[in-house]
């Protein structure tokens, strides 16, 4: 497909609208090529005066298909009443023998049903709506329309099969830059809610090349350019990810914005930067949008474990069936085995196991990866490797370098405790060259410390400093406000991380690394 130039499209037209009245066939191309530039506030002004336009001479057919758009870019921007009540205006036009027409406004009821929380009731309508439509636009709608609302309904495999019938459509010909860029941005989407992250990265560099073959096109929009940053960030690319959400912090309006920011501040969580992280994530729940479980793993990174346990406590509670409770249970196993709860990190991940469906990898990889770190903190390590491996062969798949890099520093732990530290220091060897190519800066300092202490987590350090003093588990319980059981816990771990069997050993390797003062 040849590249279409929309700017010279856009300034010929504007231009001749200058010198006199455009008929309204011009408008209606006029209303598209504004919709391409980025110039949203111009469409429905120049949809309404096509729709006048044809009325005045008589076309009925078109002045119903003008309104049917106008209905479309304004549902599109969130003016559901305006849409109404244009559906109602086109509804006493519409000739009871004309099939097509009659199509478009089951259409527009269905989308509104849609898009209001009635995903049955539109779904029922599509049914009847598709067979009526006859140019690849309204098929492609209609399509796309359905898998949305079985994807509403949780028919997942349905819904998936329904989006690539109307992507068919859409990479085919006769497709307007109106229904292929909406149906890109909703289908990504969709994959996206469902974790299918494997077909969302596919229509992304998808949209990537229709993108590039419309001169001028202003390529994503708002929760679009939010997908695209989250596509980004998996695949590695952190800094192309930030210039993604930021420019969707600044197109998306308040009350819809909450989710660019939160996505921004996962990039920044994950590139090291803390205090820009920490801002991004107040912007996103000032807005509106959940925090977690971003904000729980950047308090645990900054080592305030009691938050991180709060904030996913609650939003675990909060809502029981929310799609997010899978990364909430990833996020909950990890802080966890940090505080040495072993009994948490167990029972999250038995859950978190149960949402593996053999129809989403990344699904497999989280659960898989969350058993693995689980039984590594169980004292379970020749059990996790087989989970692990499993877990960094799905990274690699998905082709999400960051997990497959954290997934391959557990399996050095689990060969560590086995007793093979050759093995130990090349999974760390292939993990540190991924967080140097990728920016990782916190991963590597952490790194680096872990070097140093022998992986031991901030809080089984302090109890091993004061277990050199020679203090008693009872003695260190009081000193930090724990019971004894969870000291005991402590202890257990860290000798088990540092391979003795003795207080006196632990001891002795914490003078001679210089954990303590001499």
């Amino acid at each position: 497909m040849e590249q279409y130039d929309w700017p010279a499209e856009y300034a010929e037209l504007t231009a001749a609208d200058q010198r006199g009245q455009l008929p309204p066939e011009d408008l209606d191309r006029l209303a598209v090529a504004a919709f391409v530039l980025g110039h949203d506030d111009e469409v429905a002004g120049y949809r309404e005066r096509a729709h006048a336009e044809h009325l005045a001479r008589g076309d009925v057919l078109r002045a119903v298909r003008s309104a049917f758009w106008l209905g479309f870019h304004l549902q599109q921007h969130g003016e559901l009443a305006r849409a109404a009540g244009w559906r109602a205006r086109i509804g006493r036009l519409v000739p009871d023998d004309n099939s097509e027409l009659s199509g478009l406004l089951l259409m527009a009821d269905a989308a509104l049903l849609m898009n209001t929380g009635d995903p049955a009731a539109g779904l029922a309508l599509f049914d009847r709506c598709i067979p009526l439509a006859v140019d690849p636009n309204t098929i492609a709608l209609g399509t796309l329309g359905r898998g949305n609302c079985l994807g509403m309904l949780g028919r997942h495999a349905e819904a998936l099969t329904a989006l690539d019938e109307a992507m068919v459509t859409v990479t085919g010909s006769g497709v307007g830059p109106e229904v292929a860029g909406m149906a890109y941005c909703s289908v990504i989407d969709v994959c996206l809610r469902m974790y299918d992250v494997r077909r969302a990265q596919e229509w992304t560099q998808a949209l990537t090349g229709w993108c590039d073959e419309q001169s001028g096109l202003v390529p994503y929009r708002g929760v679009c350019l939010v997908h695209r940053a989250q596509i980004l960030q998996l695949r590695g690319a952190w800094s192309e990810a930030a210039g993604a959400a930021e420019d969707a912090c600044r197109r998306l309006s308040p009350g819809a914005v909450g989710t660019a920011w939160y996505r921004l501040a996962e990039v920044e969580r994950h590139r090291g930067r803390y205090a820009a992280a920490e801002r991004a994530y107040q912007a996103a729940g000032s807005d509106g949008a959940e925090v977690q479980p971003g904000l729980s793993r950047l308090r645990a990174a900054q080592g305030n474990h009691g938050a991180a346990i709060a904030g996913l406590e609650r939003a675990l509670a909060e809502d029981p069936l929310s799609q997010n409770r899978p990364v909430l249970l990833a996020a909950r196993v990890e802080v966890a085995i940090e505080c040495g709860d072993r009994e948490t990190a167990r029972t999250a991940a038995s859950e978190l196991g149960e949402f593996a469906r053999a129809d989403s990898p990344y699904l497999q990889a989280l659960a898989a990866y969350s058993e693995g770190a689980a039984r590594i903190a169980c004292g379970d390590p020749r059990g996790a490797i087989p989970a692990l491996r499993r877990a960094w062969s799905l990274w690699q798949q998905l082709e999400m370098p960051y997990e497959g890099a954290r997934t391959r520093l557990l399996v050095g732990r689990a060969c560590r405790a086995l007793g093979d530290v050759d093995a130990e220091q090349m999974e760390i060897d292939s993990a540190r060259s991924v967080f140097e190519r990728l920016g990782a800066v916190a991963d590597l300092a952490a790194l680096d410390q872990s070097d140093r202490t022998g992986g031991l987590s901030p809080r089984e350090l302090e109890v091993l400093r004061l277990l050199a003093t020679g203090a008693t588990n009872r003695a260190v319980a009081d000193q930090l406000f724990l019971s004894e059981r969870t000291v005991a816990r402590h202890v257990s771990n860290i000798f088990g991380k540092l391979g003795v069997a003795s207080r006196a050993a632990a001891t002795a390797y914490a003078y001679e690394h210089g954990l303590v003062a001499g």
